[in-house]
């Protein structure tokens, strides 16, 4: 059986996130360490689409993570579409700094999205000083709500926390996270061949979207918060269908 990797020192805070350094290092903190590793046992009652993902993603004995660090890079709309890298902290329930750097005509633009506090901003500068986007609001709180629900994804460890029911359409399970004082309803769809979920969220009882991405990345989660490490490339598509992963040689499907 596979041992669970030990936990690695994580990235630094990145530069576009030094005014939230006390958020990032509450994020991050590796919590997990210590109890009862992932036992597939557990999840023998959640619905079967839940089920296989799981047990698929989770190596038995695997701590239970509360987080996960996540470095990519990619293209992001500023204008044209332009290159950029970030680094994100994800804890489900808790929020998340999405922090990242592009370039127009060679000056840097830098920032952050987030949620902490149960509050969620935008701040994006050029050269560290021009103010590009500056938003927050209940708006822009909601919208970093839905799309936290969406990135539990990335912590499968976390299931825990989520209510887990059936849906009607084949091979989808349904988890209602609890984030702020909303909740948060994602609809964690499968391949019948596959075991990588594609997300969409619904807000409250009354509004279901499926989730826009902006960007196009490569995602490489850290292995100290899941010992199945992997890529994940979001889709640039409105509607966020059609990401694809590329599993490390650990697992050896490949997600449709």
């Amino acid at each position: 059986m596979p041992k669970p990797s030990r936990p690695a020192v994580g990235p630094p805070v990145p530069r576009a996130a030094r005014s939230l350094r006390a958020e990032w290092a509450r994020l991050a903190e590796p919590l997990g360490r210590g109890q009862p590793g992932f036992d597939p046992s557990t999840v023998a009652d959640l619905p079967e689409p839940a089920r296989r993902w799981l047990v698929h993603a989770i190596t038995p004995g695997t701590p239970l993570w509360r987080s996960v660090t996540l470095t990519m890079r990619g293209k992001i709309r500023i204008g044209a579409w332009r290159s950029f890298t970030a680094t994100q902290v994800i804890a489900p329930l808790a929020g998340y700094v999405w922090a990242a750097t592009a370039r127009i005509f060679a000056l840097p633009v830098t920032g952050f999205d987030r949620l902490t506090g149960d509050t969620g901003e935008m701040r994006w500068r050029l050269l560290s000083l021009i103010p590009v986007v500056t938003s927050g609001g209940d708006d822009v709180t909601r919208s970093a709500a839905g799309r936290l629900a969406t990135e539990t994804v990335f912590v499968p460890t976390m299931f825990r926390r989520a209510t887990w029911t059936a849906a009607e359409e084949p091979d989808t399970a349904v988890g209602t996270w609890r984030i702020g004082t909303d909740a948060e309803t994602v609809r964690y769809r499968l391949g019948p061949r596959a075991r990588w979920p594609r997300c969409g969220w619904t807000v409250g009882a009354t509004r279901t979207e499926r989730p826009t991405v902006g960007t196009r990345s490569e995602r490489q989660s850290r292995p100290s918060r899941s010992s199945k490490a992997s890529r994940y490339r979001p889709s640039s598509e409105p509607d966020g269908g059609g990401g694809r992963s590329a599993r490390t040689p650990a697992s050896s499907s490949e997600p449709r």
